[in-house]
């Protein structure tokens, strides 16, 4: 079986000059073919664009990343960190995310609701003296610093712009390597050093005077027989440190950006705030903070109508799958409706689906569903201050630098 690939057509989404808008890069290779031929740098994969053949594969237990069995063609940017579950397979995956999973229960997502709620009404009230915020930088950032390495990790609030730059270099280390220069690999390395002697020194902290949070559970599952080690520990920080915040911040920033530019679904918004975790589904649809996976074949297998053999690297667009108007009506347009009802749209693609489904999804919908009903309930005006919206180099993760609006009370 094989699938054919019409001639002149190429993939350039990855280029530098679509950062801004990669959609009709995915919309052209998507309407090509539903696998498409990619050299990964060096590597030759097959992308996957359409939903149906990503939710196939994300979901398939003939694919996973193949690091363990020693069959994967993409290099590990994590395999240097003990713990970093994030491109592991089952059963090893599932041994780390138990603990992790533990903190974003229903019932400890409920008593940290409270919490993101009072940091965001603190942070909008002097935004409101001022008559401007950056979404972004102002709002965003600041959030997820209180919920992920302070609430979550026990970390000082004053550490705060060390947690935001040692993110964003280990964000963009997570791109493929041939896509980033020696700067950026080299401040990945920095970031990961920093970061892991960070909380080296307060795990020492917290042997002495134990804590209720995510890393008190942690160590105290070092102590257990058979439990984590030390290093380990210090690795699932480090993932949920980098993830939690990126993931969070970044739906904050693409959501409010979608909001802004498209008037009527703010106003609908505003008025039906009821229609606020629908819209965040519709969020990440349509811009989410995550634009593509990788995996690998376990075993021989079939997607679609095409043969893949064991070790065969699949690059997954969940960006462009999650654009699929296949699957999803009009699906370039944004509509915060699009997820409520009694019958809502096929489920995106922005967390992920299978084994490695986002487990900070929870924290993140409560970081920006109190963030984005606090500044529609609290403004009669939210403009944008210009539109020259600049973003973030990664191409993993997607995300913007700034959002600077003016506001009125």
């Amino acid at each position: 079986m094989s699938t054919a690939v019409p001639t002149g057509v190429s993939f350039d989404a990855f280029d530098p000059a679509y950062r801004a808008d990669p959609y009709p890069a995915y919309r052209r290779v998507r309407d090509a073919a539903a696998l498409f031929p990619y050299e990964f740098g060096d590597v030759p994969v097959t992308l996957v664009t359409r939903y149906e053949e990503c939710a196939q594969v994300l979901t398939g237990s003939d694919w996973g990343h193949g690091y363990a069995a020693g069959i994967s063609p993409f290099r590990d940017t994590t395999a240097a960190i003990p713990g970093s579950f994030v491109r592991m397979d089952p059963p090893e995956h599932g041994r780390y995310r138990k603990y992790v999973a533990k903190a974003f229960t229903p019932k400890v997502m409920s008593s940290l609701a409270p919490t993101a709620q009072a940091v965001v009404r603190d942070l909008v009230d002097h935004a409101l003296e001022r008559g401007e915020l950056d979404i972004l930088n102002d709002l965003a950032v600041p959030l997820a610093v209180a919920m992920v390495p302070v609430r979550l990790l026990g970390a000082d609030p004053a550490d705060g712009a060390h947690f935001r730059r040692w993110q964003l270099a280990i964000a963009r280390g997570s791109d493929p390597d041939w896509l980033l220069d020696e700067a950026a690999t080299t401040a990945r390395t920095g970031a990961a050093m920093e970061c892991m002697g960070y909380f080296a020194r307060l795990i020492g902290i917290k042997k002495e005077n134990p804590t209720q949070d995510l890393l008190g559970d942690l160590l105290a599952a070092a102590r257990e027989p058979g439990g984590l080690t030390e290093p380990e520990v210090i690795g699932i920080t480090l993932l949920t440190l980098v993830a939690g915040m990126e993931t969070s911040i970044n739906l904050i920033g693409n959501g409010m950006l979608a909001l802004l530019r498209n008037p009527d679904q703010l106003a609908l918004l505003r008025e039906n705030p009821d229609l606020i975790a629908p819209a965040l589904d519709e969020m990440l649809r349509y811009d989410a903070p995550t634009q593509f996976t990788i995996r690998v074949a376990l075993a021989d297998t079939v997607v679609g109508e095409r043969e893949f053999r064991r070790g065969d690297g699949v690059v997954v667009l969940t960006a462009s799958g999650s654009r699929d108007d296949r699957v999803f009506t009009d699906a370039d347009s944004f509509d915060v409706t699009r997820y409520a009802g009694n019958r809502p749209a096929r489920k995106h693609l922005g967390f992920s689906l299978g084994v490695h489904y986002c487990v900070g999804a929870p924290l993140a919908r409560i970081e920006a569903d109190s963030a984005i009903r606090a500044l529609l309930a609290r403004t009669s005006e939210l403009r944008l201050a210009h539109e020259d919206i600049e973003y973030q180099p990664s191409l993993i993760h997607r995300g913007i630098t700034a959002l600077p609006v003016a506001l009125r009370s």
